[in-house]
């Protein structure tokens, strides 16, 4: 089996880390004008953060703006995530409208990937992946904790069980209290990826995680993501700096 999805001819988890930029926006006149800055710094995937939408909870509007960020982004790969409150995200809905919302999405057609939070529920994320697999997009399961890291073990379970969940990419965010914390995530994220195969996406969030971001080609997470405006999470860098420090590391690991 490959150590890689591939997705629109982007291989995530073959090679150097591929970037993922968020788009952000409260309207959908906002949303073209992120997207439009993403693409210009060619990111590998773009990332709609849908939660951020004022309209979001009108699904025939949601396609509207699906239907033009196609028409901006081309080629490049679509990830379709709304974030719930309770995990850093804009704003809170119940769960049978998120699950119907990613469910319009993935059928759409216009999106490669969903994001499914590990803790909206095991049959929730299961039924998301079912969905999303007939329609042909890929699941990112998620987990982001903006209060603290979790225990190493922890940390490497719950990307265990994504993956044992049917997720094609398993991802955890966390905030680190102090220096210590961010070595906890890049254990675990070895220690995940010695069990998983496939890729995983993890990362330690602020300033003092910053070297998560950036190393991950050492330590086995396969994205990043990278600003082209606003950011949709702390710690996030510019996508044209962090492709250059990518690029530097990947040439002298060899």
């Amino acid at each position: 089996m490959a150590d890689y999805i591939e997705v629109r001819g982007v291989k995530i988890g073959a090679g150097i880390p591929k970037i993922c930029v968020p788009v952000v926006g409260t309207t959908e006149a906002e949303i073209k004008a992120a997207a439009e800055a993403a693409e210009a710094v060619k990111p590998d995937v773009v990332e709609w953060r849908a939660d951020w939408f004022l309209d979001v909870e009108d699904e025939d509007k949601v396609c509207a703006v699906l239907k033009e960020l196609r028409k901006i982004l081309g080629e490049i790969p679509l990830l379709f995530t709304f974030r719930t409150k309770g995990e850093g995200g804009e704003r809170a809905l119940d769960k049978e409208a998120y699950v119907r919302l990613n469910q319009r999405a993935a059928e759409s057609g216009l999106v490669d990937l969903i994001d499914a939070e590990l803790f909206t529920g095991e049959d929730t994320l299961k039924e998301l992946v079912v969905c999303a697999h007939a329609a042909g997009v890929k699941v990112i399961a998620s987990n982001h904790d903006f209060k603290k890291t979790p225990e190493q073990e922890v940390i490497t379970e719950r990307l265990l069980r994504m993956k044992a969940l049917g997720a094609d990419i398993p991802k955890i965010a966390v905030m680190p209290e102090k220096k210590a914390d961010v070595l906890t995530l890049l254990l675990a994220t070895v220690k995940a990826k010695e069990e998983i195969s496939g890729p995983i996406i993890t990362m330690s969030m602020a300033g003092t995680g910053l070297i998560s971001r950036i190393s991950g080609e050492a330590f086995g997470s396969a994205l990043t993501f990278g600003t082209a405006g606003k950011a949709s999470a702390p710690g996030q860098m510019d996508a044209k700096e962090l492709r250059q420090v990518l690029t530097l590391l990947h040439e002298n690991m060899a």
